[in-house]
């Protein structure tokens, strides 16, 4: 559930944005117009914010900038009719995150931007008790101490002075996002946007047209021109996360994206610059797939100019216990209670579990116990660890570690794939391919 302030001086509008939000659980609070808006910033704190751009009196520009001066964590999604996209374009340099063209298309495009919101929050939440941290103690979370990832956050400090790109690799919740994040910020393009698309989440059709923005009439549905989040990621990274799950045809145009920098939207002939910044990721082993067929040689190699590899929690115990500690902290402060501590039972809980879905479910397991627990101290009761000691050869056992991860999805999902994908964070495809790896029908 979200906090979410919705603004429009549009009776109908706002009562479908309201409507659709609130079924998904999510506690929303409408403003008629922009001096209703600052009233409620003034006295509520609002996890994402809905303005549209033209409003008697005060606009859409200045609600953001009062988000942006008194909720900088807060994410600013902005209502754009046709003839204002320009102005949309505007506010994503300005800070906000993204935009809805209106008539809003369907109820599940607003939730999608709003998931997407909800994730860049959490990040942005997770990187300022990181920063906090560091101040603190001196020490990045991001490497507490492992040798492991002290070989990761050099290599991101030496790239970062470049424009190179970059592919991050690691298994699904290993922090790849935190990382391009981090990656972005120390670079010379920090001030421009930082845009992020998961190949994972969109049929092709839509992420061709989220990717490269699409024409009126492009196809079903277009009933208006799309800048696509290339277009208004101008001058700063473009984050291509699970790049895996591109199709071949998807990959041809990425290709010559690459090679290029140019593109043109789905349905135009206009070519556009590309003046980005690439990093992908993913969680697969592209160059088996390259060696299937099902990857294309020369956009790996384009891709991996800078490969990366972040290892899994189980490869840096030494991590566990300090990332516990920071993510309990961010955590609390969510929840809105006192700080917790863990007791040093649950430490050596956290310790002997394999975590095959590393920090965020590392995160997920202290989220609960933290709802769970009544006094100040959580213990092993309260925590939901992946099962059993292992030992050092299942521990270093990867195939292992995943083929039960996925048993246990399939198993909380009722068999129902699609359901079992997402919680592992990977792609419908990865995860049939993973089946017949495994042997599990």
């Amino acid at each position: 559930m979200a906090r979410v302030l919705v603004v429009d001086d549009e009776p109908g509008l706002r009562s479908f944005l309201t409507a659709t939000l609130e079924r998904d659980g999510h506690e929303v609070t409408p403003a008629s117009d922009g001096a209703e808006a600052f009233s409620r910033l003034a006295t509520d704190e609002f996890d994402v914010v809905l303005t549209d751009l033209k409003m008697p009196g005060v606009g859409g520009l200045e609600v953001l900038a009062q988000v942006r001066a008194e909720h900088p964590l807060a994410q600013v999604i902005v209502l754009t009719a046709h003839g204002t996209v320009g102005t949309a374009v505007e506010a994503m340099k300005l800070g906000a995150f993204d935009y809805l063209q209106k008539p809003v298309g369907s109820p599940e495009e607003l939730r999608l931007v709003v998931r997407r919101a909800l994730e860049r929050k959490s990040l942005l939440t997770f990187r300022e008790s990181v920063t906090r941290q560091r101040a603190g103690s001196g020490r990045s979370t991001f490497r507490p101490g492992a040798k492991a990832m002290a070989a990761v956050h050099d290599a991101l400090g030496k790239v970062a002075r470049t424009d190179a790109t970059v592919l991050l690799l690691g298994e699904s919740g290993v922090g790849k996002e935190v990382a391009a994040r981090a990656l972005h910020e120390a670079s010379a393009r920090a001030e421009a946007p930082f845009v992020a698309l998961n190949c994972a989440t969109l049929s092709e059709t839509l992420l061709e047209s989220e990717l490269f923005g699409h024409e009126k009439g492009a196809f079903t549905g277009a009933t208006a021109q799309r800048q696509g989040r290339l277009e208004y990621a101008e001058g700063g990274t473009f984050f291509l996360d699970e790049v895996g799950e591109l199709r071949l045809p998807l990959q041809a145009r990425l290709l010559r994206v690459l090679q290029e920098r140019t593109f043109e939207r789905v349905g135009g002939n206009r070519t556009i610059k590309a003046n980005v910044r690439w990093i992908a990721a993913t969680n697969c082993d592209l160059e088996a797939m390259v060696r299937d067929g099902t990857f294309r040689d020369d956009l790996f190699h384009r891709l991996a100019v800078f490969p990366i590899r972040i290892p899994p929690l189980r490869e840096r115990a030494e991590d566990i216990v300090p990332l516990a500690r920071v993510l309990l902290e961010e955590l609390c402060g969510e929840l809105a209670r006192p700080v917790l501590t863990l007791s040093a039972a649950a430490e050596r809980a956290l310790l002997a579990a394999p975590w095959p879905g590393n920090i965020r479910q590392l995160r997920n397991a202290l989220e609960r116990a933290a709802i769970l627990v009544e006094g100040p101290v959580i213990d092993v009761a309260q925590l939901d660890t992946p099962p059993g000691e292992r030992t050092p050869e299942e521990r270093l056992s990867m195939a292992g570690v995943e083929r039960e991860a996925i048993v246990r999805a399939l198993a909380a999902s009722q068999g129902n794939r699609r359901k079992a994908a997402e919680a592992l964070g990977i792609g419908l495809r990865t995860l049939y391919e993973k089946l017949k790896k495994y042997d599990l029908g």
